[in-house]
């Protein structure tokens, strides 16, 4: 993948038949890819773990996928407590082999959209520090956001605007700066 050029993808709620999909994405991912994520080093994902997370309500726990023909290579989360639903936390994984491509934006442009449209206001993540193209990407698309360190991660939290996030490309003039 040539990083720096977006690439549009179908986006579109995980569905628990997506199980045999998560599979096959598992071995595609990176040891960083998959500590960036889970913020620990997990080398398999046990049956009942791929349920979990195939299957969710579309309400509280809600989850996009990024699929090119028959794969998904990119999933979106957000899990938000029945105790404070205008709240949620989120997580994003890529594809090693399409990262820089625009999956993660598009992505998290879905999310959100779905997010607000459901009530959410306050988006939150945990990051670690060295992870710039999370902290990029947090950035570009949610602008408002608020960055603080907490032990060795950071914390972040961002107002979310019931106006949906753009999924559109970013201009030719962002594309050479984030080539750089």
């Amino acid at each position: 993948m040539n990083p720096g050029v977006d690439i549009v993808v179908a986006t579109r709620p995980i569905r628990p038949d997506d199980r045999a999909r998560f599979c096959r994405l598992w071995p595609r991912l990176s040891a960083e890819t998959i500590y960036r994520r889970f913020h620990a080093p997990v080398h398999r994902l046990p049956d009942e773990t791929v349920r979990y997370l195939v299957t969710v309500d579309h309400d509280l726990r809600e989850a996009v996928v990024a699929e090119l023909g028959d794969e998904v290579i990119g999933v979106a989360r957000y899990d938000r407590p029945a105790a404070d639903p205008s709240t949620a936390e989120i997580a994003v994984v890529v594809e090693d082999g399409w990262q820089g491509a625009g999956v993660g934006r598009q992505l998290l442009a879905t999310l959100t959209s779905l997010a607000a449209r459901r009530g959410v206001r306050t988006l939150t993540a945990t990051v670690q520090p060295d992870n710039a193209p999370a902290l990029g990407l947090v950035r570009r698309l949610l602008p408002g956001s608020t960055v603080t360190p907490d032990d060795d991660v950071l914390t972040v939290s961002s107002p979310l605007d019931p106006q949906p996030v753009s999924p559109t490309p970013r201009p030719a003039s962002s594309l050479a700066t984030a080539a750089r």
